[in-house]
């Protein structure tokens, strides 16, 4: 929305396209020439990491503003669990059985979207990684649904594609990872984790940080199947040795079905 307390002021935009139209002389051709705000070698520099932090902290923020969405609800998870009916595509019998995950964060993501879209689509917005596997159950169970759901997608070294459902207007690219997984949280009402690898792993560690240390409120913590989560993770041996608390076991909780997870949020207090 156009601020009017700024509109007797020449917009960006317009000088940028007077600047383009110059006549080509060694003086406007040379880099110190161009406007900083488009001139994307100068924006790129180290020294403007500040800067690029910042912009990828606004952008999302804004349009999240813009599009009137007050609470979300995270999807973290592997980018390798196929759907069901393509398990027998996956790299391992492990990930071929875990298959039936996608199907439970597909229609956790339905009902959940189900929900929001009776708050006009403000709240409860289901928010994921943007790539495949969870991620992209989570949001094409929003699809199913009608609603709209967020996609928080990082440029990687072998960058894919962002799924085909996550919203267009809500799918976001990230240079840094750290910004990302503030986006991830600032908004999250719940934090639904499905098995995954080093990434799932990454994120779910840093919410339960945020969450232990009171930087973050309480908010419900599903760990998507039990027996994967206790065999990768020793979590009363982190307790015993005293480099957490016995109440820190309590952050979480295990789940397996999406109606399970779908109870607990909605008798959470102040859900």
């Amino acid at each position: 929305m156009k601020d009017d307390r700024l509109s007797q002021f020449r917009d960006a935009h317009s000088d940028r396209s007077t600047a383009e139209q110059v006549p080509d002389t060694a003086q406007t051709r040379a880099p110190a020439y161009r406007l900083a705000f488009a001139d994307d070698e100068f924006l790129c520099r180290d020294e403007l990491r500040p800067v690029r932090l910042q912009l990828e902290l606004l952008k999302p923020e804004m349009i999240l503003n813009e599009r009137g969405i007050q609470s979300t609800v995270v999807l973290f998870g592997g980018a390798r669990i196929p759907e069901p009916a393509h398990k027998d595509t996956a790299r391992t019998k492990t990930l071929a059985d875990l298959s039936r995950y996608y199907d439970e964060a597909r229609k956790f993501s339905r009902l959940m979207t189900e929900k929001s879209m009776s708050t006009y689509g403000r709240d409860y917005v289901i928010a994921t990684g943007g790539g495949p596997g969870v991620m992209e159950a989570g949001n094409r169970g929003a699809a199913d649904a009608g609603g709209a759901s967020i996609g928080l997608n990082i440029v990687l070294p072998h960058e894919q594609a962002p799924n085909e459902y996550v919203t267009p207007g809500l799918c976001f690219n990230f240079h840094y990872f750290a910004i990302r997984k503030m986006h991830f949280l600032m908004r999250a009402r719940a934090i639904c984790v499905f098995p995954g690898g080093f990434g799932t792993l990454d994120e779910t560690f840093e919410a339960l940080t945020l969450i232990q240390t009171d930087r973050m409120t309480k908010v419900p913590f599903l760990l998507f199947g039990e027996e994967f989560w206790r065999k990768i993770i020793n979590w009363e041996a982190l307790s015993e040795a005293g480099t957490i608390s016995a109440e820190d076991l309590e952050l979480f909780r295990f789940v397996e079905t999406a109606d399970e997870a779908m109870e607990i949020i909605a008798n959470w207090p102040e859900a």
